[in-house]
């Protein structure tokens, strides 16, 4: 089996840390118990090998023998694909899986980063701009509360469905976001009370603070 090989940045800014998408991928690794190692790449200097990896000069990429894949929605595909503990082996299983996964970057993402990231700024007056957006993620919210409120997991089993699905809602539960979802934020504690995510978390955060 060739090695995985997992590259982040070297460091980032206290604000972000948690929450780089790097995070993702530790924690399907650590679920599936693949092997793995972490290298690095500067966050500052991005220089030609990081584009070539990551045409955005974003992170994680993931390297699999002589496959480099990069998006953490592909590199969750890709793993799911080597281990069912990931991803069901059944036509059906693995069809839902993959719906919720598309729907989780897609449709709950689309709502969750902007409303997420203008928390950040600190500008969330009272301007159309905010409205939309909170608007916006109060109806995928709402849509998906009814359906967290009657399942553990999404396609039945734990998945790589779920490690996107919450870690999409971590960012606005951060900011109370999830206050008026009480089944979407049970679902989040849920899934990140789980020891993959604890570990996946820790080394993150530690990764970052020895640079510091």
């Amino acid at each position: 089996m060739d090695d995985l090989v997992l590259t982040t940045f070297d460091w980032v800014p206290e604000l972000p840390r948690g929450f780089v998408r790097d995070l993702r991928v530790r924690w399907a690794l650590e679920e599936a118990g693949l092997p793995y190692r972490v290298e690095s790449t500067p966050f500052r200097g991005r220089d030609a090998r990081h584009f070539a990896h990551q045409p955005f000069g974003q992170v994680p990429w993931l390297t699999d023998g002589d496959l480099s894949i990069f998006e953490s929605g592909a590199i969750l595909l890709h793993l799911g694909n080597r281990s069912d503990v990931l991803m069901p082996t059944d036509a059906r299983g693995r069809s839902e899986t993959l719906e919720w996964l598309f729907a989780a970057l897609n449709s709950v993402e689309m709502a969750s980063l902007p409303w997420s990231l203008l928390k950040f700024s600190g500008d969330t007056g009272d301007t159309p701009a905010w409205k939309f957006l909170d608007d916006f993620l109060r109806i995928r919210l709402r849509h998906l509360e009814p359906v967290l409120a009657g399942r553990e997991w999404l396609t039945g089993s734990f998945s790589i469905a779920d490690i996107v699905m919450a870690d999409v809602l971590r960012p606005v539960d951060r900011f109370d976001g999830l206050a008026a979802s009480p089944a979407c934020r049970d679902y989040m504690v849920r899934a990140t009370a789980r020891p993959a995510f604890a570990k996946a978390y820790a080394d993150q955060m530690a990764h970052f603070a020895a640079a510091d």
